[in-house]
Formats: C-alpha cells, sequence, structure tokens
C-alpha cells in the first residue's frame, strides 16, 4: 500500500518504548537504550509528583543533532520546550503504566534476552556495560520494567479497540483505490535455452514471423509442453502471471513492452530467454470484496493508533506539572484553536524539528538567520496544517461520514473525499507532457576524437584533405595536429567546450569521412579543432502516447491532492479557526530577548567597586550523553496552570 499507515502516535509510544528499555527488540545499539541518570541528579521539573532531572533534560536535548545545535535565542528557546514536553510526556505515560503488574520472572526474561543479544553472559560484563550507561543492575531493571509494562497497556489498548464496520470499510476502499490495486501482469510466453547463439536464431525466426508456440514446443528448456506460455493454458490461452513470475532481469525487460512484442535475448542465472508479452494489463483496483481482508488490516490500525492517541490527550489533560528550576520552564501557548480544540505551541516546533529541509537549513546557516526563515515559513505552514488536523474530526462528524483513526488519518480522509470525483483528461496529460518533455528525452550521443591545430589554414586543409580512408591519429598527426580521444559524449556531459559540443550536435554542416563525420573547424583559445565523429546518435523524445501510463497516475495524484486540500481548506475556513502565531511569535521574541545576558560596561576609575554583571548563567551539559530519540508531545490546553516552585524568568 502506498498510504502511510504509521502514524505519530504510534511513532510516539514506539519512540517512549525506545527510551525505556524494550529498544533492544527493535535495535542493536543496546547501549544507547537507557536514560543515563534517570532519578539521581538535579531536579528540574515534576510531573504527576515524577520528578525529571537537569541531567535528564540535558541528555535528551545533546543525544540529538537538531536539538544540540543550539541552546540560546529563538530557536535555543524551541528546542527547550521539545525537549521538555517530550519528557513531561514520557513521565506522563510511565506513571499511567506503574499499576500493570509486571513480575519478577517477567524482568528477568527480558534482562536474560539482552545479555544473550549482547553476548554479556558474564556478570562482570553485564555490570561493566551498565556502569558504562550510568545504571546500577537494579536501575536497569526497574526501567525495563517500565517498558514492559507499557508494552502491556499499548496491547491491552488495541485488544479493546472495536472491529472496523462494514460502512467504514467501504468509505475507505471507495476513497483509497490507489491503495488496493493489484499487480500489472501480462499474457505471454518465453523460451529459454542455455547457448546465447542459438537464442539469437530463435529470436531472428520469431521476428520473421515464425510460430513462437512452435519454437518454444520444440527448443525452449521450461515450459515446452504448453507452448512456452508463463502461465497455465486457460479456456486456450496463456493465464497472466505477475513480473515476479519471471528473473528480475527478464521480467523488467517483459513489462516495458506495454503495447506487447518481443523482447531481445535477455541474459539472466547463465540461460538466455526470449519473451512474447501477447497482452499487457496495467495495475487495476481490485473488487471490494478480494481487497476486504487488506482494508480492514488498514482500519485496524487507524482505530489502534486512535485508542492510543485518544488515551495520551487523556494523560496530558489531567497532568499536574511542577517547574522546580527555572532554567527549564517552558512557556507553552495556546497557538491556534479549532472547533473548540486548542492546539499548543509545542506541536508547531516539533513539527519544525522533524521536518528535514529545517535539519539541511541548520547547516547551511547560522541559528539566528535560521529562526528568521522558520518564523516566517516552516512555522506559519506548519501551524496551517495542525489546524486541519484538529478540525478533521468535526467536519467529518458533520458531513456523516463514517471516517475513524487519528485526527491525521481522518485528515486524509477528508482530503480524499474531496477529491473522489477528480479525473484527468487528454488535455490534463498533454499539457504535463509539455511542460515536462524533458523527463521524456534521450540526448544526442556520439564518439568523438579531437585533433587540434596550431594554424586555422593547416586545419582546413586538414578537414578538405581527409576523407575517411586510413587512421584518424595517423592522419592528423602528419598533418600537424594533435590527437585527443574524447571518446563516448552525450549532449550536456560537460566532456566537451560548449564550443565543440555545437560542433558535435548542432551543426548541421558535418562531412561525412568513412564511417563516421568531420566537425567544421572550430576555434578553441589560440588552437583550431576538428572533430571526428562516430556512432552519432540524435536526440530522441518519447511521444506522449508512449508515456502516457508513466505520467497519469503522476497527474492524477497531483489533481487529487490539490482538489482535495482545497476542499478542506473550505471546510476548516467554515469553522472559523484563530491563529494566534504572529502574536505567540512576538512574545517569544520579546521573552527571549529579556533573558539575554547584558554586555558587559567596561570598569572605569569611577565604577562602583565590586560591581558585576547579572547576567543568567547559561546551561550546562554533559556532552556524552547517549542519543535519545525525540517525538512529538502534544499537551492540552486544559492542562491545570503550572505550579512553579522557583520564579519562570531565566
Amino acid at each position: 500500500m502506498n498510504r502511510k499507515k504509521v502514524t505519530n502516535v504510534m511513532l510516539i509510544v514506539l519512540a517512549l518504548l525506545l527510551v525505556v528499555g524494550m529498544a533492544y527488540q527493535f535495535t542493536p545499539n543496546i547501549a544507547g537504550l537507557f536514560n543515563r541518570n534517570q532519578v539521581n541528579g538535579v531536579p528540574a521539573l515534576k510531573v504527576n509528583g515524577q520528578t525529571i532531572t537537569a541531567e535528564q533534560l540535558d541528555q535528551a536535548r545533546r543525544g540529538n543533532p537538531v536539538l544540540s545545535s543550539t541552546d540560546t535565542g529563538v530557536l535555543g528557546d524551541d528546542f527547550k520546550t521539545v525537549v521538555v514536553a517530550n519528557q513531561i510526556q514520557q513521565a506522563l505515560v510511565t506513571g499511567a503504566t506503574q499499576d500493570i503488574k509486571v513480575s519478577r520472572a517477567d524482568v528477568n526474561a527480558e534482562v536474560d534476552k539482552v545479555r544473550e543479544q549482547r553476548d554479556l553472559k558474564d556478570n562482570k560484563a553485564w555490570t561493566d556495560f551498565l556502569q558504562g550507561v550510568g545504571l546500577s543492575d537494579a536501575a536497569a531493571r526497574a526501567q525495563i520494567r517500565d517498558s514492559i509494562a507499557i508494552q502491556r497497556k499499548v496491547d491491552e489498548l488495541k485488544k479493546a479497540t472495536p472491529a472496523p464496520t462494514d460502512a467504514e470499510a467501504k468509505l475507505y476502499y471507495d476513497l483509497n483505490p490507489e491503495a488496493f490495486q493489484s499487480d500489472a501482469r501480462i499474457v505471454g510466453r518465453q523460451i529459454v535455452v542455455a547457448d546465447e547463439a542459438k537464442a539469437k536464431d530463435l529470436l531472428a525466426q520469431a521476428r520473421n514471423g515464425a510460430d513462437f508456440a512452435a519454437l518454444a514446443s520444440a527448443n525452449s528448456s521450461e515450459f515446452k509442453d504448453r507452448g512456452g506460455a508463463l502461465g497455465p493454458i486457460e479456456n486456450g490461452a496463456p493465464r497472466p502471471v505477475a513480473q515476479v513470475a519471471l528473473p528480475a532481469e527478464v521480467g523488467a525487460a517483459a513489462f516495458a513492452l506495454t503495447d506487447g512484442g518481443l523482447t531481445d535475448v535477455v541474459s539472466s542465472g547463465g540461460k538466455f530467454y526470449i519473451v512474447k508479452v501477447e497482452k499487457y494489463l496495467p495495475p487495476a483496483p481490485k473488487p471490494f470484496d478480494e481487497a476486504k481482508n487488506d482494508v480492514v488490516t488498514a482500519l485496524k490500525t487507524q482505530k489502534e493508533n486512535a485508542a492510543l492517541e485518544q488515551w495520551l490527550a487523556g494523560l496530558e489533560k489531567d497532568a499536574k506539572i511542577e517547574y522546580v528550576d527555572p532554567n527549564w520552564k517552558i512557556e507553552n501557548p495556546t497557538v491556534a484553536s479549532v472547533a473548540g480544540r486548542d492546539i499548543p505551541y509545542s506541536e508547531v516546533v516539533e513539527g519544525v524539528v522533524s521536518n528535514q529541509q529545517f535539519a539541511s537549513l541548520l547547516q547551511q546557516v547560522p541559528p539566528e538567520q535560521a529562526a528568521g526563515l522558520v518564523n516566517g515559513i516552516l512555522k506559519p505552514q506548519v501551524t496551517q496544517g495542525l489546524i486541519q488536523t484538529y478540525a478533521a474530526p468535526t467536519i467529518a462528524e458533520k458531513l456523516k461520514l463514517n471516517l475513524t483513526g487519528t485526527r491525521q488519518d481522518i485528515a486524509q480522509g477528508l482530503a480524499a473525499y474531496g477529491a473522489r470525483d477528480v479525473k484527468v483528461t487528454d488535455a490534463d496529460l498533454q499539457a504535463y507532457y509539455d511542460q515536462n518533455k524533458e523527463q521524456f528525452q534521450t540526448p544526442a550521443s556520439a564518439t568523438v576524437s579531437e585533433a587540434s591545430f596550431r594554424d586555422r589554414n593547416q586545419a582546413l586543409a586538414f578537414r578538405t584533405d581527409w576523407n575517411g580512408n586510413g587512421d584518424f591519429t595517423a592522419a592528423a598527426g602528419k598533418a600537424g595536429g594533435t590527437v585527443s580521444e574524447r571518446g563516448a559524449v552525450t549532449a550536456g556531459d560537460s566532456k566537451l567546450s560548449p564550443e565543440l559540443e555545437a560542433a558535435v550536435f548542432s551543426a548541421k554542416t558535418l562531412k561525412d569521412a568513412g564511417e563516421g563525420s568531420l566537425s567544421d573547424v572550430v576555434k578553441v583559445g589560440d588552437r583550431y579543432s576538428v572533430l571526428y565523429v562516430t556512432d552519432l546518435k540524435p536526440a530522441v523524445t518519447q511521444s506522449l502516447a508512449a508515456v502516457r501510463a508513466q505520467i497519469q497516475s503522476q497527474v492524477l495524484a497531483a489533481k487529487k491532492n490539490e482538489a482535495g486540500q482545497a476542499f478542506v481548506s473550505k471546510e476548516v475556513a467554515a469553522l472559523k479557526p484563530t491563529d494566534n502565531l504572529e502574536k505567540v511569535l512576538a512574545a517569544q521574541a520579546k521573552r527571549v530577548a529579556a533573558a539575554e545576558p547584558k554586555p558587559t560596561t567596561p570598569a572605569t576609575d569611577s565604577a562602583t567597586p565590586g560591581a558585576t554583571d547579572s547576567a543568567a548563567p547559561a546551561d550546562t551539559a554533559p556532552t556524552d550523553a547517549a542519543p535519545v530519540e525525540t517525538t512529538p508531545a502534544p499537551t492540552d490546553s486544559t492542562t491545570p496552570p503550572a505550579t512553579d516552585a522557583a520564579p519562570a524568568t531565566r
């Protein structure tokens, strides 16, 4: 299926499992699975009474290349928001699963798996390993116990998820036809022989009109009893087969013949194949009854993820957050509201941090410059996307659509619903073809030798006198030229200077010479060149008919995306959402500027003795922390106000 099934919620839960110790089931890097100093250290905040230390937060920040790129300015403030919100969510999940019973035997069994997989059977090796990640045996077992409890909670939520209804399944099928396509198939026959010369002879006979089935019956080492038919004979004709039924090289050649025909001789596994494609059957939507099992599986995953999303939202709604260390206090205001739902700023920042373009941007420009670009472009885009996602359940309910899953799933379903009637016309295909014709061109190519002369008259004389008899290099050298073998050249590959390339591929005055052609005399710097061109192949552009099937799906997807987004945007606008991003960013900029250290005033004779700068201390953190994966950390606007144990300003 092309549609993405794993939602952000599932990624959140998986990341939580990775952090608290279950990850040895998914990755061999066990050394990075346990949190260092999870309990010991300086308290930074409390989540429902559970302490999160400054060391733990520093580890999460330093272990992520993006989050550790800066801890100052607007981006530094954003990254701190992501780290703290993420750790709060992890603490909520861990705390919510403490009542799940996990026996000592369960923990011991998981410890044994870790030790066996990491070859830590010796007690000293195990102890040394734990010391390397800053844990005692008891602390490691406590984290493994938590991971088992979380997994059991996830399994419990999945088990309690109701099965998809027939109405949900049918709507999902109708809105996602591309997800339930049959594979392309061909009706055809093949000849397989062990000798290449024999294969070429048989191909020549087939091209000259010989009966292919008869040739296969008489010569093929495979399927000769059915005239080389790729599939069993049914109703007098071979049954269609998918590409996987053929060796990779053979399948690629055969399935390229969408109009039918004969392949060339294809070598694979020491054998030589010829395939005759009698009919090409393109991918097509499966009937609902045939696709129903896949539909139900996809919907079951969506509904399970929705249960996890709702569970996490409930934990956040009732959370009590107490900031102990003011250096780690975050501001997480409502950045937008729609349909009675408030969107926290931390979700916008997480959307930015997880964007690959943002990571690339940080490598190219300084953080302060990146912050301006992010605030002006990326954050507004992420905010609008979140507004649509949060509005989706309300819109689906208003339209009485049987959409299910997470908010993101429902938003995607709405877009598909809005684009359900989109079709591709011939005019659409022609326009796309005309705008992207270069994609369908095979550039001109040739084999080139260059004879360079000091004098133009020498070059002209050589071009006039040499008619292709004898060796080009010897003849050019005798005429006073220096020859350079340029070899195989393709138009636009920069192997030739612009002047020489134009003389080969653009000039209309090539002179026949033996098996090739001579170019005009071309001035290159202080010298004059004549090119000998062989194997010249002009540029070829595939026709629209040849690429129609290839581009039709692309054009349809683009039209559907445009129509779907327009539909969702219109429905969201009717809900009159509020977007507070500009106000939130302005308040953040003011707050960050106020927290920056003040410039130190140079000392003078009249200065007050003992005066010092009162800038707030910068955050410090160990730099050798094991990597910790970060995930979205949404919060709910109904979270009770945090109780600060210290002033909120840095």
